[in-house]
């Protein structure tokens, strides 16, 4: 549709054009139930919006993507839908100073987790609703003006189905058969939400009383599906919550803005979690079903964390446009790993950052797709495409070191600032700079330019010249740049110097921090340090840079990485030994013989388990492919002697169990885990619960040894809506031409699997070990990607786009057909290309290590 992809000039034209006085939205959802009528199910909304217009007798537009309207109104005046609505835009010609515009519509329920999703459970056939906006699918609900910088007052009602409760971001009540909602405070389109259905809810309440005498108290609620409810940790979720909400009052001097506060654990969820003020909405997978590690439990504390920011940083105070993205999703990753260790439990929550989300950052900030923090958003398909790991995990680093340069205190008392002077507006980075350059004294546009305004990521290596008596003459790091990005950063760098103990430890004796600058910076205050084994040079971890070693530190951590007592500093040799792989500086199997030697001492769950999915990605696409079958063994033969090894009932045991189904392919194998499964085999302590089940299931079924009726008896003991994504995955990882092609049909040529049936069937569709099975649908993609891309929903697309490309047909005549493509699809639209790009970029990068592996083994 014409005006769907709203862009940022059509967006500024419109704000400088028009303010909005406020909304009223009605919504009717007694539809959700029943059996319909054979026609697409569908809702009435209707919205009334005030608005204002500095330029009256001009013309603007309203956004509303739906399948009819029944009527529109504009100052009293009857329009005709026919006329003005295109699908996707209402015109609005001869505007008022003051405006009236009411909108009477059909819009659609969703089954790709956009706007208004609807979901039937499988195990009570009870209907479950709830809605998902950003970037810009509140249009799809009812009628507005779909761009942050118009924020407005919001009074929801919803007229459901008789014994559900229905929430929205303010308190409700139910009079009358209809829920009405406490009216907003000023909030833009993306965050408003409903959550509607016989959901499980769980309440509490958080009081604060502050130094002034001021009084606080906010209701707690927590809510999920029914049949999760035995599942369902809502003690957990109000601790994690409560620890949350005092450590943001403590730091931001800004009470929580939004009265109440309620998360809701919804199914089918294409994110992590949304910030909607007041009521938060997560991937119902935070509730788990079975035994998990704590990274699983700090993994959900931190999304907690992370939305809560949120409240501040995206909810309160708004960027104009999404180019300022970074402006909320930076600010919530750093939060959320800063209040994590700040207020929870989870102390080690920055060897997490350094070892998971920084992973997530380089990866993206080498792809040619790569942007500044401070990205160029042209329209809304670009914004689509920049909630990525630059957005995110970068800039959260980059918060990271700007708090290593300013100061903590001084970087809080700018926050606490930036929201007195922009509550309930929309800001620039500007805005946000200039309360920081008050509070450090520091010369915030320099800073900024270096590391918010360009794209690429430095790496910084030791350089160690020892003396005549064997200490060190003169230390220096050396900073360099892709030719892509020449950027030389200013970095806030700790440098530790570290050497074995008697006992045989890796620990740290000496430690300085100083700022690197340009090429080569020398580090004054080492001169005369005794001689160290391993020279780590972003120690801590304050920079946002890749590490790399001297030749005397790569010895040591070949032969000693798993005696480095600090996990931190282990931490990040092994983020840097997995860059080294992924830039072909490291031999894929020499990366492999590391976790084989050394993740078994690893303490870190957290760390285990990334280690896991490092071997596992270097096995499949960095290996030499005449490699592969040996590295499968060894990682199979070492995962199974961990897992026997592992304490048991411990979480490392269930960790090792998950990476030795992962990689599992012998006959042998397969049995016992066919043997775990049937009772006819026993690992002590290893409890095999359902989740369990299903992860040996998908081996098994990828090799031939659990068919059809097998998986169906598997559902059949777990007849949920996990279960069944789990099946429907185990079913397109089957080794049959058949089945694949069923497979492909379902995603790329029909639109009757939801969104997580989609992302189900697409992750068994591509399996390492049938690779000649899927090597018919390389052109297939090709010919088929951009049909998918106009024709379905942006969410589905990206999946299909991102999930099915033949990335296991790592060859040189699939990087042919990949730049084929590009070169006939130049007009392609600019987000289509940048997927198929990274993708490209990806196939390229894991041909370079199978080159670099395959040198190793001649």
């Amino acid at each position: 549709m014409p005006g769907e992809n709203l862009s940022r000039d059509e967006a500024r034209e419109r704000a400088a054009l028009l303010s909005v006085d406020g909304y009223e939205v009605s919504l009717d959802l007694r539809s959700a139930v029943g059996d319909g009528d054979g026609e697409p199910r569908t809702f009435r909304s209707v919205t009334v919006i005030r608005f204002r217009c500095n330029e009256p007798g001009t013309s603007s537009f309203a956004d509303l993507i739906a399948p009819a309207v029944t009527s529109v109104s504009l100052n009293g005046k009857d329009l005709d839908p026919g006329e003005v609505f295109d699908g996707s835009r209402i015109t609005l010609e001869d505007l008022a100073a003051e405006n009236e515009l009411i909108v009477d519509a059909r819009c659609a329920y969703s089954r790709t987790g956009e706007g208004l999703h609807r979901f039937v459970d499988p195990e009570d056939g009870e209907v479950y609703l709830y809605t998902q906006y950003e970037p810009a699918d509140a249009r799809r609900v009812f009628a507005n003006f779909e761009q942050p910088d118009l924020k407005a007052p919001f009074r929801f009602e919803v007229r459901a189905p008789e014994g559900w409760t229905v929430w929205s971001n303010g308190e409700g009540e139910l009079t009358d058969g209809v829920w009405r909602f406490a009216e907003t405070k000023p909030i833009s389109t993306y965050i408003t939400c409903v959550v509607a259905g016989p959901y499980h809810y769980v309440t509490d309440s958080y009081e604060r009383v502050f130094e002034n005498g001021t009084r606080l108290e906010i209701p707690l609620g927590a809510l999920c599906r029914k049949g999760l409810a035995p599942y369902f940790e809502a003690d957990d979720i109000f601790l994690i919550t409560k620890q949350g909400l005092d450590f943001f009052h403590d730091h931001f001097d800004y009470p929580y803005p939004f009265g109440k506060y309620d998360q809701a654990f919804v199914p089918e969820y294409n994110l992590g979690a949304m910030e909607n003020p007041g009521l938060v909405t997560f991937r119902e997978e935070y509730i788990f079903r079975g035994k998990v590690t704590q990274a699983s439990y700090e993994s959900r504390a931190n999304v907690i964390l992370h939305e809560m920011a949120h409240m501040w940083f995206g909810d309160l105070v708004t960027m104009e446009w999404w180019d300022d993205l970074w402006l909320k999703e930076s600010f919530a990753d750093f939060m959320g790993a800063f209040s994590l260790v700040g207020a929870t439990r989870f102390k080690n929550g920055w060897i997490t950052f350094a070892n998971r989300r920084k992973a997530w950052a380089y990866r993206a900030d080498q792809l040619p797709s790569t942007h500044p923090v401070t990205a160029d958003i042209r329209d809304l398909q670009d914004a689509k495409l920049n909630f990525d790991g630059i957005t995110y995990a970068k800039g959260a680093s980059v918060l990271k070191q700007l708090v290593a340069y300013a100061g903590q205190d001084a970087f809080l008392e700018g926050a606490r600032r930036y929201f007195k002077r922009n509550a309930y507006g929309n800001t620039r980075l500007g805005d946000l700079l200039s309360v920081l350059e008050e509070t450090s004294g520091r010369d915030m546009a320099t800073w900024s330019r270096s590391w918010l305004q360009t794209a690429g990521v430095n790496s910084l290596t030791p350089q160690v010249l020892l003396d005549a008596e064997g200490r060190v003459a003169e230390l220096a790091v050396l900073q360099e740049a892709p030719e892509s990005h020449p950027e030389l950063r200013p970095h806030r760098v700790a440098v530790g110097l570290y050497r074995r103990t008697p006992q045989g430890a890796v620990e740290r004796y000496a430690r300085v921090e100083t700022d690197v600058e340009g090429a080569r910076t020398v580090v004054t205050e080492l001169a005369g340090a005794e001689p160290p084994e391993l020279v780590l040079v972003n120690d801590d971890d304050l920079t946002y840079c890749k590490i790399r070693f001297d030749e005397t530190s790569l010895v040591t951590l070949r032969e000693h990485l798993g005696a480095v007592t600090d996990p931190l500093a282990r931490a990040l040799c092994w983020s840097a030994l997995w860059n080294m792989t992924r830039d072909a500086l490291l031999p894929a199997r020499d990366f492999i013989d590391l976790v084989l030697r050394f993740a078994g001492r690893e303490s870190e769950i957290g760390v285990v388990q990334m280690l896991h999915a490092w071997a596992n990605s270097a096995l499949v696409h960095y290996a030499a492919p005449d490699w592969r079958a040996t590295g499968e063994r060894l990682l199979t033969a070492g995962a199974l002697s961990e897992l026997r090894a592992a304490a048991p009932g411990s979480e490392h045991q269930l960790a090792w169990a998950r990476f030795f189904a992962a990689v599992a392919s012998a006959e042998d194998d397969l049995g016992l885990l066919k043997g775990l499964l049937d009772g006819t085999a026993r690992i002590d302590g290893l409890e095999v619960d359902q989740e369990l089940r299903w992860a040996f299931l998908e081996p098994l079924a990828a090799h031939g040894v659990a068919d059809e009726s097998v998986l169906a008896a598997e559902l059949a003991r777990d007849d949920t809506a996990s279960g069944k994504r789990h099946q429907v995955r185990c079913l397109a990882a089957r080794p049959s031409a058949a089945v694949k092609a069923q497979a492909w049909a379902q995603v790329v040529e029909s639109d009757t699997l939801s969104n997580a049936l989609v992302e189900a069937t697409i992750a068994g569709f591509a399996q390492p070990s049938q690779r000649e099975l899927t090597a018919p649908y390389t052109q297939k993609y090709f010919a088929a990607i951009e049909r998918v891309w106009t024709q379905r929903s942006i969410q589905i697309g990206m999946d299909v786009v991102r999930g099915l490309f033949p990335s296991l047909q790592d060859s040189p005549e699939t990087l042919a057909a990949t730049d084929a493509w590009l070169e006939a699809h130049s007009d392609a639209a600019p987000a289509l290309r940048r997927l198929v790009l990274e993708a490209r970029d990806d196939l390229a990068r894991g041909l370079r290590g199978q080159a670099c592996d395959a040198e190793a083994g001649a």
